[in-house]
């Protein structure tokens, strides 16, 4: 399975392990991702999703459905 949120599309990037010594070695920047639950009352099912922390936030904030339309319209999500 993909390091991917599946409502912001955010992923990894890559940048910079510096050392006391100043010594930089490539090194990989993960997004916080949560497998989780989420209810839909206009359909009445359960689904699952992994998303990230700040999408999270997010459908706290404008709702589970709202969340799930932008990400159909933006093309994160089928």
């Amino acid at each position: 399975m993909a390091r991917v949120c599946d409502l912001t599309g955010k992923k990894a990037i890559v940048g910079n392990k510096v050392s006391f010594s100043n010594h930089k070695t490539k090194r990989r920047f993960n997004p916080n991702l949560q497998l989780k639950k989420f209810f839909i009352p206009e359909d009445d099912m359960w689904i699952t999703l992994k998303v990230s922390t700040s999408a999270i936030k997010t459908i706290n904030r404008k709702g589970i459905s709202a969340v799930l339309k932008e990400a159909v319209e933006k093309g994160h999500l089928r």
